[in-house]
């Protein structure tokens, strides 16, 4: 069963089957840091799992608001049209929690929290933190990723 490594530090997402290395990813973690608080856009550390993958089929860019694929594309002149907006493109692995107190239940709950492993522009940044708590990729690397994932694959977040 693969397993997913995100490491705050490096801002990488390493993926791992059988102990073996399989791929590496640059992603983008939060501005503001780690936390597991609700309301804090930070992204939370332990254990997780993704709970749910959504999006499946869609066309690259595709944007999603409250994990529905509003039928847009992302593109310069939507950008332009939203410039505040935190885009969610692609693809969306949709993460929970697996300690409670820490990153389960409460306020502390990582799925409640809406935190994702998600696509994004590629005029965003990767390799340094910049996200509102989530998890960025680049486009054609979460298709990849979400591809190779089935649900309930366990997600290491590690400072």
């Amino acid at each position: 069963m693969p397993v997913i490594y995100v490491s705050i530090a490096e801002q990488t997402l390493k993926l791992f089957d059988d102990n073996q290395l399989i791929k590496q990813y640059p992603i983008s973690t939060a501005a503001n840091g780690t936390g597991q608080q609700q309301g804090s856009f930070q992204t939370p550390l332990g254990r997780h799992l993704v709970r749910a993958k959504i999006g499946a089929n869609c066309p690259l860019n595709a944007v999603f608001v409250g994990r529905r694929f509003t039928g847009e594309v992302y593109d310069e002149k939507l950008a332009s049209q939203f410039p505040q907006r935190d885009w969610i493109l692609t693809r969306i692995l949709w993460l929970s929690g697996q300690e409670p107190g820490y990153n389960r239940l409460g306020k502390v709950d990582s799925m409640r929290r809406y935190i994702y492993i998600h696509g994004t522009p590629d005029t965003e940044p990767m390799g340094i933190p910049a996200s509102h708590g989530c998890i960025r990729m680049r486009n054609n690397a979460v298709i990849e990723l979400f591809e190779r994932m089935p649900v309930y694959t366990q997600v290491i977040i590690e400072p």
